[in-house]
């Protein structure tokens, strides 16, 4: 095990411009963006009056309650929509992003780290076309790094509508041919236990709670155990990686390890955290991940 803080080679049209005072104002692309962020309880480097005139637009939360809901507030010119590039090395991706109402934008920059993994990893298989899972996948950021070298990716979300995002930018980046799976990720990790698939990689990025399509409960501290246990299963022997992140403030990443070492028994693995450094040089926590090749 070797735990590592790691500042990504970040998206060129990405920027946290400064941090403080529980928000953070970050630069995606021509666009300046103001947004809740609980772990940023230092000062501000910043004026108030230049956050102001620097965000095109700013989130504010409805009530300190839900961390999620909120409504923007945008100055005249912001679109609703707009798009993205990450130019590094084998990647050549384009992402649209947009306004939602819980904040999001549809990218979380910090993970070129892991994209970056992903497409080293592949790329040092001697598999033609390696079968790639990848579970709780968003807009698809992870999904669009594997597809770019080759491999034939998996990529299940429960909310239709972000898997149609997840496919615009599939589209926009040149790619094609990934398998979308609309389903609730437990669900759908049983039932590919039971029918004997595997996989050359698996990639993790589960919410601490959520919602399947059905309904279905997701509770992170009470169901990843069972989860990594089935991934155990799904996972080739050999040629393989396994890469999971965690956002959970209260998910300490000794436990993430713990889960590794019961599950992957004797697998090297590393650990970590990402963080985003600001203008003035403090480092933003943006969440663990446990990863490893095989």
């Amino acid at each position: 095990m070797n735990f590592r803080r790691l500042v990504p080679a970040l998206l060129p049209d990405y920027e946290l411009i400064d941090s403080g005072g529980f928000e953070k104002l970050e630069r995606f692309g021509k666009y300046v963006l103001r947004r809740p962020e609980p772990q940023a309880v230092w000062d501000k480097a910043l004026s108030a009056t230049e956050w102001e005139k620097r965000a095109h637009a700013s989130f504010f939360r409805k009530n300190d309650k839900d961390a999620e809901a909120g409504n923007w507030q945008v100055k005249p010119g912001m679109p609703d929509r707009w798009m993205v590039e990450y130019n590094q090395g084998k990647l050549k991706l384009r992402m649209r992003l947009a306004l939602t109402a819980f904040k999001h934008v549809g990218i979380f920059p910090e993970q070129a780290e892991n994209w970056d993994f992903i497409t080293e990893a592949i790329s040092k298989m001697e598999v033609p076309r390696p079968r790639i899972l990848n579970l709780f996948a968003y807009t698809g950021g992870a999904s669009l790094a594997a597809c770019a070298v080759g491999a034939d990716v998996t990529h299940v979300d429960s909310v239709r509508q972000v898997v149609s995002w997840s496919r615009e930018n599939m589209e926009a980046s040149g790619l094609k041919d990934i398998r979308w799976v609309v389903e609730d990720a437990f669900k759908f990790v049983q039932r590919e236990v039971k029918r004997g698939k595997t996989y050359h990689g698996i990639i993790l990025d589960p919410p601490a709670y959520g919602r399947g399509p059905e309904g279905e409960k997701w509770v992170l501290e009470k169901q990843i155990n069972d989860l990594l246990g089935m991934c155990a299963s799904l996972l080739e022997a050999d040629k393989a990686f396994l890469l999971i992140n965690l956002y959970s403030m209260g998910f300490s990443p000794l436990i993430t390890e713990n889960l590794i070492q019961c599950h992957f028994s004797q697998q090297a693995f590393e650990s970590g955290e990402l963080i985003l450094k600001d203008k003035a040089g403090r480092g933003l926590p943006t969440g663990t991940f446990v990863r490893f090749c095989r």
